[in-house]
């Protein structure tokens, strides 16, 4: 494998790539008409523009990225997260060019991308699943009779679907009919299938999911766990590994039963089964995700092994190089998702430009970016324009550490989230870990974070006024200010920040 066309853009883009390089491989990037400026674009040693802005008409081009590879003489395609990276038809037609698909095979895609699929085969390996149904709902009165006899509430889900879409909690009977409707027509917009299954809902779960690894000689580890449960709209927004409540014994059993789902499917390269876990550290199946992560960083920094150097040598078909006994914990890791979106607006996604970007630094911070200062972020694609990611030998110090990167993290012109990760990391509930899915709807109101604009709008007026009246002496103005909006504020006066 000499050359590897990266069929993504963004962040994923470049860290593909940047693992390529190491590795002595050359790189490909494909982009649209509106990432033509981007770094990844820049960074790859050679980029070919397949198509206009919108996804349908270039990042989701399955036969147009194939023409490129076979064009540009690559030996395989890695599809990062998100766009064909976990569509079967993809890597069947990959493999069928003669090309080497970084990641798993059509079958184990098709068989884990249902999840009424998903469900039966991990079952047959005793994976424990939320009661439910294990096909697709075709007649109401029956769905309903077994609605009532697992008990309400009830979760309707999309089978071919994720990050929220075709999902509906149902309280009762009076409300079953319409919320399958709908989340039977918002799965058929979205996924072109609206097949929808039922279980039991979990009220206020944690969500806990397992890296493994497998290779295509039989070989299979788990590289621990990632707690994601602070999430809007069922999207992930603050991830960390460990876990701060599983017993290692817990930890040990949702392992294996991990490397199970992947052995009923024949599976081979990174992938990730998601879980439930309840109150009493019950577990249940959820899915499984035939790809990399978004939040694999984190499990990169406890256990030191590079997952996209690991998919790109079980693609070449070698054997894992490390076993689960080489397998150790090592200190805390937590990333915060950086999206164009205002939490002060129920995280609704922003628009514009950077007119200022600058990331932070320092020991035990990485940041996995794919913009850069001057840039303007379309509208086209996910909002997610970073992925901050700290690691420290304690969480406590983790989490100090991501609240002094947040502050270091300067961008202006745009909304994001790094705000609201600051305020989430430093709330009691999560120092506990005592949190599950519920935490945004639970602690979280807009005006918690009004408040700390408001005491650095006061202080950024308090200096202005108190320059403006001492411009003859600076040195005599800086004191000033510092003593007034010490004075004022009954506290500590900071430095204005950029608008987040």
């Amino acid at each position: 494998m000499n050359k590897i066309l990266v069929a993504n853009r963004g962040e994923i883009a470049m860290r593909v790539m940047r693992t390529a390089r190491e590795m002595g491989i050359k790189t490909v990037a494909v982009f649209s008409e509106a990432d033509r400026n981007m770094p990844f674009v820049r960074y790859a040693d050679e980029a070919v523009c397949i198509g206009p802005a919108l996804s349908a008409q270039s990042y989701l081009r399955g036969d147009k990225i194939i023409e490129v590879a076979l064009q540009t003489g690559a030996d395989a395609i890695h599809p990062g997260y998100g766009f064909l990276s976990e569509n079967a038809g993809f890597s069947k037609a990959v493999s069928d060019a003669g090309l080497i698909f970084i990641g798993p095979s059509a079958h184990s895609i098709a068989v884990m991308g249902s999840k009424i699929g998903a469900k039966q085969a991990a079952k047959k390996f005793d994976v424990p699943m939320v009661p439910g149904t294990e096909e697709p709902v075709k007649d109401i009165a029956e769905a309903q009779a077994i609605a009532r006899k697992i008990g309400y509430p009830i979760l309707v889900k999309a089978s071919a679907g994720g990050g929220g879409k075709g999902m509906r909690v149902v309280n009762g009977d009076d409300e079953f009919e319409e919320q399958v409707s709908a989340a039977k027509s918002e799965a058929l917009k979205s996924f072109g299938n609206d097949d929808v299954f039922i279980e039991k809902y979990v009220a206020s779960p944690k969500h806990i999911e397992i890296q493994l690894m497998g290779d295509q000689h039989g070989n299979y580890v788990y590289l621990f766990e990632r707690e994601c449960s602070i999430q809007r709209r069922h999207q992930k927004l603050v991830e960390e590994a460990p876990s701060s409540c599983l017993t290692p014994e817990i930890r040990k059993a949702m392992g294996e039963c991990a490397v199970a789902a992947a052995r009923s499917c024949d599976y081979y390269g990174a992938g990730t089964v998601e879980f439930l876990v309840d109150d009493a550290l019950n577990f249940y199946f959820l899915e499984m995700n035939t790809r990399l992560q978004v939040e694999h960083c984190v499990t990169e920094m406890i256990t030191g092994i590079d997952l996209v150097k690991e998919q790109i040598n079980v693609a070449r078909g070698n054997t894992l190089s490390f076993s689960q006994e080489d397998l150790h914990i090592n200190g805390h890791s937590i990333e915060l998702r950086v999206c164009t979106e205002d939490p002060m607006n129920n995280f609704l996604p922003d628009t514009g430009t950077l007119e200022m970007y600058q990331p932070p630094k320092g020991p035990g911070v990485r940041v996995d970016d794919a913009y850069e200062e001057g840039t303007a972020v379309p509208i086209y694609y996910d909002p997610m324009i970073a992925k901050l990611v700290v690691h420290a030998p304690t969480r406590a110090e983790a989490i100090s550490k991501l609240c002094r990167a947040i502050d270091e993290y300067y961008i202006k012109g745009i909304k994001t989230t790094l705000e609201f990760g600051k305020w989430a990391v430093q709330q009691e509930a999560f120092s506990s870990g005592h949190y599950d899915t519920k935490f945004i709807e639970r602690y979280f109101k807009p005006e918690y974070l009004v408040k700390e604009d408001a005491d650095t709008d006061e202080v950024a007026a308090l200096m202005a006024a108190y320059v403006w009246q001492h411009k003859g002496s600076t040195t005599n103005a800086l004191t000033g200010i510092a003593t007034t909006a010490t004075a004022n504020k009954g506290s500590q006066w900071k430095t204005r920040r950029y608008d987040r």
